[in-house]
C-alpha cells in the first residue's frame, strides 16, 4: 500500500485570487502547506508529496523550491476532482491511500496530519478518515457567537460509538438538553467540531468524485456529505483538545488573521 499527501492548489480563486501564493510571514501559503505535510510525514521515504495545480505560477514556484507538482486540468470542480486527477497522473493504485491536505491551510498542525497518516498504518480497514475535535464549553461558546454573523463558517459532526460519522453539519449539532448540568459536569461540552483534512482509499475517492452531489449535500453545502448519503463509512479521529484550529483561507482578511496568529504562536 502506498501512501501520497497530494495539496490541491489553485490559483483562481474567486474571493482571493492567488492565494497559493499570497505571503504568510515571509512564505507564500502553499510553501507553509508543504512544510507541515514534510513534517508529518518525518523523513518516510514511502510517503510522495505532491502539489496538484493546474496554473504554471504555482507550478513555476513549486519547481524552484523542491516542491513536486503535478499539472492538473482547469476544468476540475473540487479539490477532490483535482486529488483524484494527480492520484491518476501517480500511478496509484486501487488499494493505495491518498491524504487531501488543501492548499489553504497554512496553520494547519502537524500532529494532526500525522494522525491521519497512522490511522491507514495501523487499521488497513479504515476507507475513508478526517480529524475532528471535542469543542471546550468556551469554544463551543465562541462557536455560536461566530454563526451569528457567518452561520455557514465551522462544521460540526456526530458519531457512531466506534467512531464513524453519522453527520456532518453547518448547525451545531447534536442540540443539547439540560445544558447546565452538563456543563457543571466538566469543560468539555458533547459537540465535536469537523478538520477539513481527509484522506482516502484511492478506489473510494475515485468512486465518490463519479458520484452526483447528494440532496442534503447541496443543501449543506458538504461535500462529506456525499459518504453519508451513500453509505460509506467515515472514521472520525479525535485530536488533543488543546491543539489550536484555524480556518482555512478564503478572503484578505483571513490572510490577515492568520498573519497575528502566526506572529503570536
Amino acid at each position: 500500500m502506498a501512501i501520497a499527501i497530494v495539496i490541491p492548489a489553485r490559483y483562481g480563486s474567486t474571493r482571493f485570487p492567488g492565494k497559493p501564493l499570497a505571503l504568510l510571514g515571509d512564505k507564500p501559503m502553499i510553501q507553509h502547506v508543504h512544510e507541515k505535510a514534510v513534517a508529518a510525514v518525518d523523513g518516510d521515504p514511502d510517503v510522495r508529496i505532491v502539489v496538484a495545480t493546474d496554473d504554471a505560477r504555482i507550478e513555476t514556484f513549486c519547481q524552484k523550491n523542491g516542491m513536486e507538482v503535478i499539472m492538473t486540468p482547469a476544468t476540475c470542480r473540487t479539490g477532490s476532482d483535482r486529488v483524484i486527477e494527480a492520484a491518476d497522473k501517480m500511478g496509484l493504485m486501487a488499494e493505495d491511500i491518498v491524504i487531501n491536505l488543501q492548499g489553504d491551510v497554512p496553520l494547519m498542525p502537524v500532529e494532526i496530519i500525522r494522525n491521519v497518516l497512522e490511522e491507514f498504518w495501523n487499521q488497513p480497514a479504515t476507507k475513508v478518515a478526517t480529524p475532528v475535535k471535542r469543542l471546550r464549553w468556551s469554544e463551543l461558546d465562541a462557536l455560536r457567537e461566530a454563526k451569528k454573523t457567518t452561520p455557514f463558517s465551522g462544521t460540526t459532526v456526530t458519531m457512531s460509538t466506534q467512531n464513524r460519522a453519522l453527520w456532518f453539519s453547518k448547525n451545531i449539532i447534536p442540540a443539547i438538553r439540560n445544558e447546565e448540568k452538563l456543563r457543571a459536569e466538566g469543560p468539555f461540552s458533547p459537540v465535536y467540531q469537523h478538520i477539513g483534512l481527509y484522506g482516502y482509499q484511492v478506489s473510494i475517492l475515485e468512486r465518490f468524485t463519479n458520484m452526483s452531489p447528494g440532496t442534503y449535500e447541496e443543501l449543506e453545502g458538504l461535500e462529506q456529505l456525499r459518504f453519508i448519503e451513500n453509505f460509506i463509512a467515515v472514521q472520525c479521529l479525535e485530536v488533543h483538545p488543546d491543539l489550536e484550529i484555524h480556518s482555512g483561507i478564503d478572503s484578505p482578511e483571513d490572510l490577515e488573521r492568520a498573519q497575528k496568529a502566526l506572529k503570536s504562536a
